[in-house]
């Protein structure tokens, strides 16, 4: 899509925030990575490439680094490798700031991953452990998955040491870590068909390893599920810390650590939701600032972005997603990159990706 047929103008936000696009023309765009160097790396989920935003001359190109792969929606950077999650598999790509035009071909560090369509793409994260934390969703709208699926995995970066970090979790397409206390938020997509408005989408925390949070059993921490919650209570099972609302389809989030945005958002949780399909009303299209007490728990969630939900149609419909400097979120696909910056400290426009600004 076209930069000027983007719908940045109807977007709001609030006083002192301004969005520009940052990059028009990138093919379902999906997830972010940031380098060290500066580069924008961006990958796909229908499609099979994972490409790379450069500025030269004062110009930003887009370079493919990697084709022919298989749904290569999870990106993760680290000591100036690329990782790529695809359906079944973790590769990488080594040195790719200083090969841009001629990259290697992705070196595979884990293939043990089962194949399946349905939630069948990987989300994938640099924990603070220098361990890459990996959404295994379930294969399925509700089901009793497999002793493989409805987790977050982790693996060593050679592809070694592969583990569950915690079960219970239905399609995590988004997390990260506290800045402060390290622990790991996830947002999770909550079943379909049970009700229009039930459950809600979640926001989770994790508190320790081997944590499990409900699914296929139970819902939102409250909703026992009409066909697996029979004989099982809500209370043997972690409870969201938030309720993002039913169908939303909260996809990436992040935690802000910058210093551009004012000081009430400094580590708060910035999340996209794609906006929910099934619904009569919809509901979601957004972004939404979710901000934490001194604890850990949440103290108050409200949106930061809205417009692109008009008259009951997404104006597109698009998989938005959060980068905040250092990573990544979901993007979608609309072939579009946005970029959004307070301008009340910064009077000039910046060529790059400047470290404090919020791309979608």
């Amino acid at each position: 899509m076209a930069a000027d047929k983007l719908p940045t103008p109807q977007l709001k936000l609030p006083k002192g925030f301004k969005i520009e696009v940052f990059m028009s023309g990138v093919p379902n765009a999906r997830s972010l990575r940031l380098g060290e160097k500066g580069t924008v790396f961006v990958s796909n989920r229908l499609l099979d490439k994972v490409y790379a935003i450069v500025e030269k001359d004062g110009k930003r190109e887009l370079k493919v680094i990697a084709s022919g792969l298989d749904r290569p929606n999870g990106l993760a950077f680290h000591a100036g490798t690329l990782y790529i999650a695809e359906g079944t598999k973790v590769s990488k790509l080594e040195k790719i700031e200083d090969n841009l035009d001629n990259p290697p071909k992705p070196v595979v560090i884990y293939d043990q991953f089962p194949n399946h369509q349905s939630h069948g793409w990987k989300f994938m994260a640099m924990g603070p452990d220098n361990k890459l934390y990996i959404n295994v969703g379930a294969p399925c709208n509700i089901c009793l998955p497999p002793e493989t699926n409805g987790q977050i995995k982790r693996i060593n970066l050679d592809g070694s040491g592969s583990e569950t970090y915690v079960r219970g979790v239905r399609n995590s397409v988004g997390f990260d870590f506290h800045p402060v206390t390290k622990e790991l938020y996830f947002t999770d997509n909550g079943r379909d068909w049970l009700s229009e408005d039930l459950p809600n989408d979640e926001l989770n925390r994790v508190t320790k390893a081997g944590q499990h949070f409900g699914y296929p059993y139970c819902h939102q921490g409250n909703v026992p599920d009409d066909q697996f919650g029979w004989g099982r209570g809500c209370s043997d099972y972690e409870a969201p810390v938030a309720l993002l609302g039913p169908h939303t389809a909260a996809l990436g989030m992040r935690f802000y650590t910058g210093k551009m945005f004012p000081a009430a958002y400094r580590n708060a949780i910035f999340i996209a939701r794609h906006g929910s399909w099934n619904k009569t009303t919809k509901l979601g299209g957004d972004v939404i600032v979710v901000k934490l007490n001194p604890d850990g728990s949440v103290k108050s969630w409200e949106p930061f972005m809205t417009g692109f939900l008009q008259d009951n149609n997404y104006t597109p419909r698009v998989h938005i997603g959060i980068s905040i400097a250092r990573g990544e979120e979901n993007g979608g696909h609309c072939n579009r990159r946005k970029r959004l910056r307070h301008t009340a400290r910064d009077g000039g426009r910046p060529r790059g990706p400047a470290k404090d600004q919020f791309s979608t």
